[in-house]
């Protein structure tokens, strides 16, 4: 699957509020943008995870930290590949 990169300019102003790199903002902003496309329905759980850079698991599980509650048929389906045993735990950044 291609991936496509998008540039973004951030002001260095921005990155000293943060006390950020541009790399670990970077990361932060592709959470935020997968977090508010799957809450408004514009995304998958998955897709938004492939998004975020982080699995569908670990997605799931930080919508909670933005105060994000995952659809019904989400936490149904995510409880039903843990118990045929398909977890897979967050990837490595």
């Amino acid at each position: 699957m291609p991936v496509h990169s998008v540039t973004i300019p951030v002001p260095d102003e921005v990155l000293l509020a943060e006390k950020a790199t541009a790399e670990d903002f970077a990361h932060v902003l592709a959470m935020l943008a997968a977090v508010k496309l799957y809450e408004l329905g514009r995304l998958s759980s998955g897709r938004a995870a492939a998004l975020a850079g982080v699995s569908r698991v670990a997605f799931l599980h930080e919508l909670g930290r933005y105060r994000v509650t995952p659809f019904e048929a989400e936490v149904e389906d995510l409880e039903a590949n843990f118990e045929a045993g398909h977890f897979a735990g967050p990837r490595a950044a």
